[in-house]
């Protein structure tokens, strides 16, 4: 057996470990979700459930935290905010790269300053501007900002990479009569099918696990995220706490799988 082979093994056998550490707690997780909470407060944390209490668990989260309602909100929120950021970030980062316009660089530190200062410090003024403009607990008011929040970060991945596209092939494009509307969409999109890919699934994730600003922009349970709703329950009933838990994680673990196909499927031509 060659040293080669022998470190392959070697480094297969570490991730392997390291693959059951990390599923571990999860499946034990999944397993109490079963439980009733005088089964679990009475029992250990590693104890086989003795029945099946998913049904009661799930009845009480949706009783007390309104949970689905939350998982709709989140949804809604997720998917517009993701959704929004990407286009306006693809304009900008377009017109940044390779359109004609003056002080790019002014322009694209305009946009991504937005990064730059921790995101505590907009919960005041962004709190005040809603309650004077009546957006305060509101869908639209949470779409906005998710939206406004998400579009730094965006423009500068796919900034990176338009930057990487050779301008010989667009300049080829108008020659043959392209503008610069479908050099965007038909040219550039097509390429950058994986850092777009990889762009909506971040945002989409960071706004679906997003807390602060959904306890502090809203308060309502019809409006309220599906974070704040599984913050506010407490650990007085932990079954059914997890299973909260679990149920929050499943859209964005789906949304991953259904994705994946898209992160390798771009290509780009360097510049020379």
């Amino acid at each position: 057996m060659t040293g080669k082979k022998v470190s392959r093994r070697v480094i297969n056998v570490i991730l392997f470990i390291f693959s059951l550490v990390w599923i571990f707690p999860i499946v034990f997780t999944i397993v109490n979700t079963f439980k009733s909470k005088q089964e679990y407060n009475l029992g250990n944390f590693w104890d086989v459930p003795a029945g099946n209490e998913l049904g009661a668990n799930f009845t009480y989260i949706q009783e007390n935290a309104n949970i689905l309602t939350g998982v709709g909100n989140s949804f809604l929120y997720a998917i517009c905010g993701a959704c929004f950021s990407v286009l306006i970030a693809l304009f900008a980062a377009y017109a940044i790269t390779h359109l004609e316009i003056k002080h790019r660089m002014f322009w694209f530190m305009f946009i991504y300053c937005g990064t730059i200062f921790p995101f505590q410090i907009y919960l005041i003024p962004v709190f005040k501007g809603y309650s004077e403009l009546g957006l305060y607990n509101t869908r639209l008011g949470m779409i906005f900002f998710y939206t406004a929040i998400c579009i730094p970060f965006c423009m500068f991945v796919l900034r990176n990479f338009f930057r990487g596209i050779s301008k010989e092939i667009l300049e080829s494009a108008k020659i043959d009569g392209a503008s610069d509307f479908q050099i965007l969409w038909k040219i550039l999109v097509p390429m950058a099918t994986a850092p777009i890919s990889v762009v909506f699934l971040s945002q989409f994730t960071w706004c679906w696990n997003d807390l602060m600003f959904g306890l502090t922009f809203t308060k309502s349970d019809s409006i309220r995220t599906v974070m704040s709703a599984v913050s506010l329950m407490g650990t007085v009933h932990t079954p059914a706490l997890l299973l909260a838990c679990v149920i929050a994680s499943v859209p964005t673990i789906l949304l991953f799988f259904f994705m994946q196909k898209n992160f390798e499927t771009s290509f780009v031509y360097q510049s020379k």
